[in-house]
């Protein structure tokens, strides 16, 4: 089993959450996915999606991580669409196909949020822990990012560097 994924959120492929998981995923080695080259579509009640790419790669993260490292902006104070429409998703697996929702039990989950400052709020990790808790999984914690002049800034390397080493364990 491989140690970690991060799964990113964003609806920009390169924007400044993708460099600060960019950095997050060099010092792990942890793969990156984005959410926003996928068809995922919003979850349902009659399971309408089914088809779409959200399947395949739930079933392959459940079976190849320990470790999932959701990565997301803040938009408009919570999550980004793109990841709330994931998150949602994973109800698909706690009613049908129960043994790959099962699979969570145990495994580890983490948050990397991003935005423009040092000013995202103090709740913003709570539906990331409380579905952590929810799953059976460990949530490992969160760090939150910022980008300044397209770089990641030195004390943000340092706060995704403690990050690091206690995810990567």
């Amino acid at each position: 089993m491989k140690k970690g994924i991060i799964i990113l959120g964003s609806s920009r492929s390169n924007g400044d959450t993708f460099k600060s998981v960019s950095y997050l995923s060099d010092i792990t080695g942890f793969e990156i996915i984005d959410l926003y080259q996928k068809d995922i579509g919003h979850y349902d009640y009659e399971f309408n999606n089914e088809n779409d790419d959200f399947n395949f790669l739930f079933k392959g993260i459940v079976q190849n991580y320990k470790t999932i490292v959701f990565a997301t902006p803040v938009y408009w104070y919570t999550m980004s669409g793109i990841m709330k429409t994931f998150l949602d998703r994973i109800s698909d697996f706690l009613k049908n196909e129960k043994e790959y929702g099962r699979m969570l039990r145990g495994k580890n989950m983490a948050l990397i949020s991003c935005s423009n400052a040092n000013d995202r709020p103090k709740e913003f990790n709570l539906p990331f822990s409380r579905s952590a808790a929810y799953l059976g999984m460990n949530y490992l914690g969160d760090v939150h990012a910022w980008i300044e002049k397209g770089i990641v800034p030195e004390d943000v390397k340092e706060r995704i560097n403690a990050f690091a080493l206690a995810i990567k364990n």
